[in-house]
C-alpha cells in the first residue's frame, strides 16, 4: 500500500501550506468506528443560543461525538462584538447552507457530519441525526499517534472521491467562559465547550493512505488543548472521517 508522508513546521501550519517528503510504511490505520462530528454555529450576540451552547457542553463529554463550537460574526452589529468569532467560521456555515439547500444561515444551528442540520436547541432531532450517523458507514479510518515528540496523523486508504477531499486541522479550547456586557445576552456569562480557535486546511486526500507529521510543541501554543482532524468532501460537504486528541494528555 502506498502511503504519502507530509511534515509540517509552525510557519507552514499558519500559512496552510504543505511540504511533502517521500516515505513508505507497511502499516495502515486500523479501522475503527467513526466518531460523529457535531458542529454548533453560535454567537454571543444571539439570545436564542445559550440553550444550544449548554447542549453542546453535554455533547462534548461523549466518547462517540466530536463536538465543536464555531462562533460566527454576523450578529456583531447588535451591539456586542463576539470575542470568539471568525469570518472563516461564518464562511464554513454558509458553505453548509449552500450544500444543504437552505435559504440562508441562522443561529443556533447544529450540523451533524456535514449531512444533517437543525436548530441547535432541538435535542430530539439532533439526537436522531447523531444516532443515524453512528449506525451508518464507518467512513475513512483516521488516528493520531505520538512519535518522538511529534504527532503523526494517519489516514487510511479508501474509495477515491470524485474530487480530492480536504483534510482540516481544527484547534480548540476545552472551555471558554465569556462575560457578555452588551447586546442581547448582556450581563450573562456563557461557557463555550470546545470553542474552535483555528481552522486550517493541511492537505488533500485522493483515496490513497496519507501520513502527516505535526509538531506537538507548536500545537500546544495559545493554550489550546484540543486538536481534531476532519476529512471533508468538498466545500461544506459530508465529513468522511475524523480523529481527535487531547494535547495535554
Amino acid at each position: 500500500m502506498r502511503v504519502r508522508r507530509i511534515e509540517f513546521s509552525t510557519k507552514v501550519l499558519i500559512a496552510g501550506l504543505l511540504i511533502a517528503v517521500a516515505a513508505a510504511t507497511s502499516s495502515a490505520v486500523c479501522a475503527a468506528t467513526r466518531p460523529v462530528v457535531v458542529e454548533l454555529f453560535t454567537s454571543q450576540g444571539c439570545s436564542s443560543c445559550p440553550k444550544a451552547d449548554a447542549y453542546l457542553r453535554e455533547l462534548a463529554t461523549r466518547e462517540n461525538v466530536i463536538a465543536l463550537s464555531f462562533n460566527v460574526d454576523y450578529w456583531d452589529y447588535l451591539g456586542w462584538k463576539d470575542t470568539l468569532a471568525s469570518p472563516a467560521f461564518t464562511r464554513r456555515q454558509r458553505a453548509y447552507a449552500h450544500r444543504l439547500g437552505l435559504s440562508g444561515v441562522y443561529t443556533p444551528q447544529i450540523v451533524v457530519n456535514g449531512v444533517a442540520e437543525d436548530v441547535g436547541s432541538h435535542r430530539d432531532e439532533i439526537e436522531a441525526a447523531i444516532a443515524g450517523q453512528a449506525s451508518g458507514d464507518a467512513g475513512v479510518g483516521m488516528a493520531f499517534v505520538e512519535e518522538d515528540g511529534s504527532l503523526m496523523l494517519n489516514v487510511e486508504s479508501g474509495d477515491a472521491p470524485e474530487k480530492p477531499a480536504t483534510l482540516w486541522l481544527v484547534r480548540y479550547a476545552a472551555e471558554e467562559a465569556v462575560n457578555i456586557r452588551r447586546g442581547e445576552n448582556r450581563s450573562r456569562t456563557i461557557t463555550y465547550a470546545h470553542a474552535v480557535r483555528e481552522l486550517t486546511p493541511v492537505g488533500m486526500w485522493d483515496g490513497n493512505a496519507l501520513s502527516l507529521k505535526l509538531p506537538k510543541s507548536d500545537l500546544l501554543t495559545k493554550g489550546l488543548e484540543g486538536c481534531v482532524a476532519l476529512l471533508q468532501a468538498g466545500e461544506g460537504g459530508p465529513i468522511l472521517g475524523a480523529a481527535r486528541i487531547d494535547l495535554l494528555q
